[in-house]
């Protein structure tokens, strides 16, 4: 088990450092999938294993070749912080099936969009 968690951590790590992504689209569908963990369970691990300093060699990567809104990182983490606290506390009172379904839901909302999106 701890071969395949650390697979998942690599394979996250390597999208998240190429595109982006990786809690959300990537770590949480694995482990309500894979590792048959309910919805609030995968989404509470997920947000464990991206606190800092995961992302801070991706980060450097960007940060050196001139890719990083400094101040706006700061006032996104800033509100991420906030707002992360509140969405956590009112996510505790959310039934799995309607987590899973609000997940699902603006995961596709993202992807229709940037699938159909002209410009």
């Amino acid at each position: 088990m701890v071969a395949l968690y650390l697979l998942l951590g690599l394979v996250a790590g390597v999208f998240s450092g190429i595109i982006g992504i990786g809690g959300g689209i990537l770590i949480i569908p694995a482990l309500t999938y894979f590792f048959h963990q309910s919805q609030h369970k995968a989404q509470g691990t997920s947000l464990g294993a991206l606190l800092a300093p995961i992302g801070l060699l991706a980060f450097l990567a960007y940060h050196r070749a001139g890719n990083v809104d400094v101040k706006a990182a700061l006032l996104i983490a800033a509100g991420f912080l906030v707002g992360g606290y509140f969405g956590g506390i009112w996510a505790q009172h959310l039934s799995d099936l309607v987590l899973r379904r609000v997940f699902g839901f603006v995961l596709l909302a993202v992807a229709a969009d940037m699938l159909l999106r002209s410009n």
